[in-house]
């Protein structure tokens, strides 16, 4: 299952800024993959960012929503930033389902 995590922080917070951030970004991605390893996530499908928005959007496929909730504690992620986790479907899936039930 595909999950969207929308993780936002204060310009004061903000790797740019922010001695203790910027190492926790420094090390996020390798973090991310070891620390995923115990918990039910497949793969890390795409990690964007908007520096000027002060938001990081990760498309994550794993099975459960707590799992990805440890890993951006474990990793860091929770400590700068307010994080939101949503389930999502790709595009062409939900059509095939509409059409389906044609």
């Amino acid at each position: 299952m595909l999950f969207g995590v929308f993780a936002s922080h204060s310009p004061e917070s903000c790797p740019i800024n922010n001695e203790k951030s910027k190492k926790i970004f420094m090390k996020l991605r390798t973090n991310m993959e070891h620390e995923m390893k115990k918990y039910s996530i497949n793969k890390i499908v795409e990690f964007y960012m908007s520096v000027l928005e002060h938001e990081w959007i990760i498309v994550i496929d794993a099975t459960h929503a707590h799992d990805i909730e440890k890993l951006c504690i474990d990793v860091g992620i929770s400590s700068l930033s307010t994080v939101k986790i949503v389930p999502m479907n790709l595009y062409d899936d939900t059509l095939k389902k509409f059409e389906a039930e044609k």
